[in-house]
């Protein structure tokens, strides 16, 4: 299954520090993980919600995950249509990173305008990532 994930800059920076193969875990105040089921409901959080607070960067990421595991997860329509996701708990974080199949990879980065920082022009991310282009 493909699935997506809006993250922020401190969120992308730990996906990168794992060589795009796996989430970081939860924080304590964040029980569930939840990646989402298309583009665009990732792409809206990335770049209205992200882009707004802490890091004023949003980016949605791509990836994998095996049918046989995900399927276990039921969709959970939080709003419109669109607005589908899988809640994964945050203990189970862990095995479900172990069932990503390839690398996670980054599709769109948004700014907002209290964003500081120096951004590659090849890649559109900030230059203190190390991450390949996309």
């Amino acid at each position: 299954m493909r699935l997506y994930r809006p993250v922020g800059l401190k969120e992308l920076d730990l996906i990168a520090r794992a060589n795009f193969t796996a989430f970081p875990p939860r924080l304590p105040v964040q029980p569930i993980f939840y990646p989402v089921l298309n583009f665009e409901y990732a792409q809206k959080i990335a770049r209205d919600w992200n882009t707004k607070s802490n890091s004023f960067a949003g980016f949605v990421t791509k990836f994998e995950v095996q049918d046989s595991y995900v399927k276990k997860f039921p969709v959970q329509t939080v709003g419109s249509r669109i607005c589908q996701e899988l809640w994964v708990p945050a203990e189970e974080l862990a095995e479900f990173n172990l069932h990503i199949i390839g690398k996670i990879e980054v599709m769109a980065a948004y700014y907002g305008e209290d964003f500081r920082g120096e951004i590659d022009l090849k890649t559109n991310l900030p230059k203190s990532l190390k991450i390949p282009a996309f």
